[in-house]
């Protein structure tokens, strides 16, 4: 036999093992429920990756709903495409970073105005999809009560799926999650000197 022939033949060996071991898990999974996914880490993408969610989720028809925190003051991609569409109900804090209000009790006041939208789609069956995107700031920096937010997001539809995003996931938040990914920062262009950039960074 070949050296061509015979990689051929191990490499078919080898898909056939996985196609078993991936068949396997798929018969396994048989839990049909809403899932929490949590999006965390220091990288680029957070957001990205839920708004993918987002899309996939209009494309099937979904009614979702969507809170940012935090952002706002920026012409945003995501909001243009998704804040008129029939089926999302999208809803921003306005208030741009943290950094740039310097005004904590401005802030509080803001986020839990903002959590009221929150809690409206995280009691609505009708809902599929919510994204409470940054929500993790509020937490960190304790502008939101974080046992509300954990009942509330708890207490949710059962077949309702909710994505969080943000830096620095709490453990509460981790633990109760079905998937958690971390994105990590290799390298970003913004600390090489390169402003951001329209549909990739904002």
């Amino acid at each position: 036999m070949s050296t061509s022939a015979e990689r051929n033949a191990r490499h078919k060996r080898a898909m056939q093992r996985k196609k078993e071991h991936i068949d396997g898990n798929i018969a396994k999974a048989t839990i049909d429920k809403g899932l929490m996914v949590v999006l965390t880490g220091n990288g680029k993408g957070k957001s990205s990756s839920a708004f993918g969610m987002l899309a996939r989720s209009v494309g099937h028809g979904l009614r979702s709903g969507v809170v940012q925190f935090i952002k706002g003051t920026w012409d945003c991609g995501e909001q243009k495409l998704f804040q008129h569409h029939q089926l999302v109900d999208f809803f921003v804090m306005a208030t741009g970073f943290t950094w740039e209000t310097q005004d904590r009790e401005a802030d509080i006041a803001a986020a839990e105005s903002t959590w009221q939208h929150a809690a409206a789609l995280l009691c609505d069956p009708d809902v599929n999809v919510v994204i409470l995107d940054e929500l993790t700031y509020m937490l960190t920096y304790g502008y939101l009560d974080k046992e509300m937010v954990l009942h509330a997001i708890e207490s949710r539809p059962p077949a309702q799926h909710v994505v969080v995003t943000g830096r620095n996931a709490s453990t509460e938040l981790i633990e109760m999650a079905d998937t958690v990914s971390e994105v990590a920062e290799t390298k970003h262009a913004f600390y090489e000197g390169v402003k951001v950039q329209r549909g990739i960074d904002y």
